[in-house]
This record gives C-alpha cells, structure tokens and sequence, in this order.
C-alpha cells in the first residue's frame, strides 16, 4: 500500500463518525440532479465508489435493485452500515476495495456513482479505467466533487488550503480534465451539473481534525489572498465557497 493509500486510511478511520452526520455530505441539491439525470429503470445494480459514509447510496437504493457502497477505509463502511440500517434499506451491501482496482467482475454494474471521493485518488485515470472495465455496455459514471479553476493562480490557492486541511488530499481536479480522463477511456464526457458549497471554516477543520497549526495556516493565506482569488472562492472572512460539479460519462460504444 502507498503512503499516499496509508494516510487516507488513517485520517478518515479517526473521523469517520463526523461524516455520517455531517450535514454536508448528508444533504445537496446535486442528490436529486444525479438521480434524475441516471434515467433509471428500478432493476440496476449500482457502485458507490468510494463511498464515505454513505450518503450518495442512501439516495440512490430507493430507485435501483442494489447499491454496492465501496470504500478504501473499514470504519467508513462501519458508518454506511449503520445508516442503512436506520433507514431500512436492506439493498445496499458494502465492500472494502479501491477504486484503482476495483474487486469486481467485467460487466458488473449498470452506473457507477462517486461523491466527494475523487479529490483522494491519486490516479484517476486508472479509477476511470476501472470503471470503464466493471460497467456494462451502455453504462454510466456520474462523478461529483470539488472542481479546480482553470486559472493557475487560483487552482494553486484552492489545492494548498485543501492540502492543509487534509494530507490526504490529492487534487481537485477541473472539469477539463475529468472530461480528458473520460473520454480516453472510450466515454461521452460532460459537465451535467453545477453548484457552489458553502464551507463554514469551524465546521470544516473539525470535521477532519485538522491540527492547530495548520488550521492556522488557512486562515492565514485566506486573509491574505489575492482580489483574483477572494472573488473566485467568494472568501468572507474565515468563509468560502467550493466550486463542484457533476462529470456525466456514458460508455461510447454501447
């Protein structure tokens, strides 16, 4: 296992509570959009990749046959467990595994959903590879997370404070490049969705623990962040604004 894998095994075994209940992961416009936009029929069989707590599998098991929620750290999948339970969904099963090897058959499932889990690969064109090797043909990926800026200055900013609040951070990565990733792998790519997070500073820094001294690192390169940056971010005070989205991807050659 790299270190890179270690790390975020360790940072999210210490916090995986916080994120079960955490009000951020629990709720989002984005939800809804990505249902809607999977078209379903109520017979697919659906990954969760890298799943967290399970949030994004709570949303989709009342629409599909089976959701497999998946996810590189056991005590993550200690929380979809009992999420599941307390919402009744007897459909969703977990998995320990990592998306750059996914432990499944070829043409296994219909979509594949990912949430709030991409900025922690470190290679995702080999998680896209993946994925283009478990779906069937016709199927579908929809990818949501934080999305870079184009712009060096601030893709630069936005990745640091990131990597600040969390080691095991990789990259936000920007729509052009999801889309790259995508479409070499043989799918139709498009960003299908866009909206702003609000990331409220206290809450966001407990959430994953992140240590004194970095947190006040943070705070110091949001107060003293360019014009460019401030208005990119829409930084007020110790506040911010996330740009995501949703990477729509179908397999080309269905």
């Amino acid at each position: 296992m790299s270190d890179l894998k270690s790390s975020v095994q360790s940072q999210f075994d210490r916090v995986a509570a916080n994120y079960r209940t955490s009000t951020v992961h629990a709720q989002g416009t984005e939800f809804g959009e990505m249902v809607r936009m999977a078209a379903l029929r109520g017979d697919e069989r659906v990954l969760d990749a890298g799943c967290g707590a399970g949030h994004t599998a709570m949303h989709f098991a009342p629409y599909v046959a089976q959701v497999v929620a998946m996810d590189f750290t056991p005590s993550m999948l200690g929380q979809v467990a009992q999420l599941a339970a307390e919402k009744g969904f007897a459909n969703i099963e977990t998995q320990l595994g990592d998306v750059e090897h996914l432990p499944f058959d070829d043409d296994h499932f219909d979509l594949i959903v990912s949430r709030y889990s991409a900025h922690h690969w470190p290679h995702p064109q080999q998680a896209v590879t993946e994925f283009r090797r478990v779906l069937k043909p016709g199927g579908q990926v929809l990818l949501a997370d934080v999305v870079g800026f184009d712009d060096p200055t601030c893709d630069t900013f936005l990745n640091a404070v990131e990597l600040l609040r969390d080691p095991s951070h990789v990259r936000d990565f920007t729509p052009s490049e999801w889309i790259a990733f995508f479409q070499k792998e043989g799918f139709a790519a498009e960003i299908a969705y866009e909206w702003r997070l609000f990331i409220d500073f206290p809450s966001w820094v407990e959430r994953m623990a992140t240590p004194p001294l970095h947190v006040d690192a943070i705070r110091s390169l949001l107060h003293g962040a360019s014009s460019e940056i401030r208005a990119a971010m829409k930084i007020e005070g110790d506040d911010f604004w996330f740009r995501c989205a949703v990477v729509k991807s179908v397999i080309r050659d269905a």
